[in-house]
């Protein structure tokens, strides 16, 4: 049983899926016994970016949003689009613009269309001084070069669900990005450049999150509420892995996590 009692800020949870849809609230309510204060809630199109306010409205102070197009759907990025996604990111719980980037590994939408969706999002970003939460997934050249052709005009930039290695952590703290660190971190097959990577991770640009209802910690003992579903609350999980292998006190990791979210997604 997890009865760590710190204070947590899940930065990338999939509340809007269909794997929550029966318990939402039990899953909330759960994260909240084991410190997890807020979460922010991933906005991965219209409709889902659409029901993460919704989500943040019903649970106002506890959940938040981001509103984007995630580049599988990259080749659903039209002009009436982007004007969706600019009247929601006006709702004072929308955070954050994203989940937005380059998939290059799985070409779900053409490369040619990820980059011309991405290139509106940061757009939009820079127009709404918004932080923006990324995606990248086996593009890591093109990905750091557009970020790179615009920097200094973007806010707070985080690579969300980062699984990389060494060299990546480097690009991304000499672009001032923070990043999200997630249950990946656990698994003792695939997980292992990420575990030598934090190492390399400032303590003011830390982030945690599970990336829910996928990623469930590999090496967790006690059996998942549901089979196979992971949920905020194993974040007091991944939060003791991540200072382990970033040899920090567990207790001043938190705390950085925490407050590096919270001046993040400019939340009290």
């Amino acid at each position: 049983m997890i009865t760590d009692m710190n204070k947590y800020i899940d930065i990338g949870v999939n509340l809007t899926g269909s794997s929550f849809k029966k318990d939402v609230a039990q899953v909330i309510e759960r994260a909240q016994q084991v410190g997890v204060e807020r979460m922010i809630v991933t906005g991965t199109n219209s409709q889902h970016s659409e029901q993460a306010i919704r989500l943040a409205e019903q649970y106002e102070s506890i959940c938040y949003a981001t509103v984007g197009l995630h580049p599988h759907h990259a080749s659903d990025y039209s002009n009436s689009l982007d004007s969706e996604l600019r009247d929601m990111l006006k709702h004072e719980s929308a955070v954050a613009v994203g989940e937005c980037g380059l998939d290059f590994n799985r070409n779900y939408s053409t490369r040619a269309e990820q980059m011309r969706a991405f290139e509106a999002q940061l757009e939009i970003a820079i127009d709404f001084q918004k932080p923006l939460f990324l995606h990248q997934r086996d593009a890591h050249e093109d990905f750091v070069s557009i970020i790179k052709s615009c920097r200094s005009d973007l806010n707070k930039i985080v690579a969300h669900c980062f699984t990389g290695g060494i060299d990546e952590v480097n690009d991304y703290v000499l672009l001032d990005m923070h990043i999200g660190v997630t249950g990946w971190i656990c698994d003792e097959r695939r997980g292992q450049s990420l575990q030598q990577a934090v190492k390399h991770i400032p303590r003011d640009r830390i982030m945690l999150e599970t990336d829910a209802p996928y990623l469930l910690p590999r090496d967790l003992k006690q059996k998942p509420v549901e089979k196979n579903r992971n949920e905020p609350y194993y974040i007091p999980h991944i939060a003791k892995s991540v200072a382990m292998h970033m040899e920090m006190d567990e207790a001043e990791l938190v705390t950085a996590a925490f407050e590096n979210s919270c001046e993040f997604f400019n939340i009290a």
